[in-house]
């Protein structure tokens, strides 16, 4: 078990969200965040490090690109039971990253408007999301990975229950669902382009 001393939010639907971050406050857990997710907290009086800040390197292409940095992935994929993962981390400066609260952009929900442009659909195609929940529950031994915000309660009682130790088998719990998130969102996005292509319109180069 691994306490937790800095989360990374990067959230669509804010539902929870100051909560939450009020709570990772209190427990003096570090929080980094994004774009609208660190506007909404810093506008709630939560202390945020900006994830450009923290990885030295912008959003970019229109935000297409805010977490997708080695600093970020790596200080979730690190094992911290292996000297050698610990040792190439220390060298580079770089400090782990124990909670990833992430929800998705809300693909089905726009591909399900019957006006929606192609266009606005795959906008709403989330990359970077679906990257850091996948990297989250694969190294759940030492990152715990929240997908809903209706885990978040959940969360917070059992913070409280383990004295901020979470333990494994909790943990395992959020990084299948996560995994199942991530499984479910993809299987969207396939069968909206299946649809596109057999209607033979909306596609073109960009």
């Amino acid at each position: 078990m691994n306490e937790i001393k800095r989360a990374l939010l990067s959230v669509s639907d804010k539902t929870g969200l100051v909560e939450l971050a009020s709570y990772l406050s209190k427990k003096n857990i570090e929080i980094i965040s994004t774009g609208g997710t660190a506007a909404t907290l810093v506008g709630a009086g939560c202390r945020v490090v900006e994830a450009s800040e923290y990885a030295g390197s912008p959003e970019m292409l229109d935000g297409r690109v805010k977490t997708l940095h080695p600093k970020i992935h790596a200080g979730i994929l690190h094992r911290r039971s292996v000297p050698e993962h610990v040792s190439q981390m220390e060298a580079l400066g770089w400090s782990g990253i124990d909670l990833v609260a992430v929800n998705l952009y809300p693909f089905e929900k726009v591909s399900a408007k019957k006006d929606a442009a192609f266009e606005e659909v795959i906008e709403n195609i989330d990359i970077g999301g679906p990257c850091l929940l996948r990297a989250s529950a694969k190294n759940h031994a030492h990152v715990a990975v929240l997908c809903d915000p209706a885990d978040y309660p959940l969360f917070v009682s059992e913070m409280e229950k383990t004295g901020g130790q979470l333990t494994n088998e909790f943990r395992l719990r959020l990084a299948q669902k996560a995994f199942a998130r991530t499984s479910a969102y993809d299987q969207a996005i396939s069968r909206y382009l299946q649809d596109v292509a057999g209607q033979g319109s909306g596609l073109g180069n960009d």
